[in-house]
């Protein structure tokens, strides 16, 4: 039994099973922050000198297509902004969603009125909700705390796919090194395995997955090389509070209440499933990351996790409306709710081989390949690609 210990600086803590402390009491998660966002974050006119930079860049390549960009668009503040910025700042996206069967009311809505209040194409591409129900609940009698990582799998795949078809180079995002970096690995891990997600699947439900949008291992790195990835939050003075004015304001935008409950099983799995089956409350890493932002005391955010993730009224309700959406009693999801918790690790997964000296020389061959050839691009006089950065997840 592991002594109970709080990180000094934030309120992450041993509820992290993996957590470390230096001698100072900071936790290993901070230390890496502040390294992220010393490398990732850029504040002022800085920020927008370099961001005009790229977009430039993302213009020059956008020219003769319909589109400079692909951004994906789940209606929650994040990506929501993150079209809102690249719209004003003149560029063309192509908005994806994609729709898993879970969006809120209120989410649909807010694409809706983003899309056509910035004169943005959408496409909405519907998961197959046979298998993905299948899938789901195959995630949820593992008994591991990742049943979002079939979502987060697709969606990459989508929007890889997508910006293939369209021969779209820059996928922008909504992701925010200030505000998400708080994130122990065995929360949630393997949103790239497609060994993993397959594995899971086979074990609960005896098939071979099909009809989901996938990558291997391969083609996630290959991938990672092809398409140039874009944060544009790190590059602007990201207020949350004042960029929810400013869509509610501008785009008509609302809010959904917490962070991702822009879909009903992500509030489901964040607020109810994971402090109940496993012990941990993803909060803790958000305000973490809000805290060494300087947006949140430490005092407020430790008072914040004294109320409940949300109403017990609506957790009940969503306890319902999950059970009968995938199709289990509530007895059975009780059963589930008391299964011993399981991780990543227990069932088949490619981490050995990503981790794998032959994997590691590919991708730094692919990554030197790459350097080399934007220097070339530097030679000729052409623009460089030096403030595009690669997220190794």
């Amino acid at each position: 039994m592991v002594d109970y210990k709080i990180c000094n600086t934030c309120i992450m803590d041993t509820s992290d099973v993996e957590i470390k402390f230096d001698e100072f009491g900071m936790c290993n998660h901070c230390q890496k922050y502040f390294n992220n966002v010393k490398n990732k974050v850029f504040h002022g006119q800085d920020g927008l000198t370099r961001l005009e930079k790229i977009l430039e860049l993302v213009k020059n390549d956008g020219r003769g297509k319909n589109y400079d960009c692909i951004i994906g668009l789940s209606g929650g503040v994040d990506s929501s902004y993150a079209l809102y910025l690249a719209v004003k700042m003149g560029i063309r996206p192509l908005a994806v969603h994609m729709d898993n069967g879970w969006d809120t009311e209120i989410a649909v809505k807010n694409i809706e009125n983003l899309c056509e209040k910035l004169n943005v194409d959408l496409i909405t591409y519907v998961l197959d909700w046979k298998v993905f129900k299948e899938l789901q609940l195959a995630f949820l009698r593992a008994s591991t705390p990742d049943s979002e990582i079939p979502s987060d799998h697709a969606i990459w795949a989508v929007q890889w796919e997508i910006a293939s078809k369209y021969k779209i180079k820059y996928i922008f995002t909504g992701c925010s090194t200030l505000t998400e970096s708080h994130i122990p690995r065995t929360w949630s891990q393997g949103y790239w395995d497609n060994k993993y997600i397959r594995s899971v699947y086979k074990t609960f439900t005896g098939k071979q997955l099909k009809n989901f949008p996938n990558f291997s291992l391969i083609k996630y790195y290959f991938n990672l090389i092809r398409f140039k990835q874009v944060d544009i939050i790190d590059f602007v003075d990201y207020d949350k509070q004042k960029a929810k004015k400013t869509l509610i304001e501008e785009v008509s935008w609302k809010d959904y209440g917490g962070k991702h409950f822009e879909s009903i099983y992500t509030r489901f799995y964040q607020g109810y499933l994971l402090p109940n089956k496993f012990g941990f409350d993803k909060r803790r890493s958000h305000l973490s990351s809000q805290i060494c932002a300087g947006m949140i005391s430490r005092e407020n955010a430790l008072n914040e996790l004294m109320y409940s993730t949300y109403s017990r009224e609506l957790q009940l309700q969503d306890v319902d409306y999950v059970c009968k959406k995938l199709g289990i009693s509530n007895e059975e999801f009780e059963k589930i709710l008391n299964t011993p918790a399981r991780n990543f690790d227990d069932y088949p997964n490619n981490e050995k081989l990503k981790n794998s000296i032959v994997i590691k020389t590919f991708f730094l061959i692919l990554r030197i390949t790459r350097h080399m050839y934007y220097f070339f691009l530097k030679v000729l006089n052409k623009k460089s690609f030096g403030d595009f950065r690669y997220r190794r997840n």
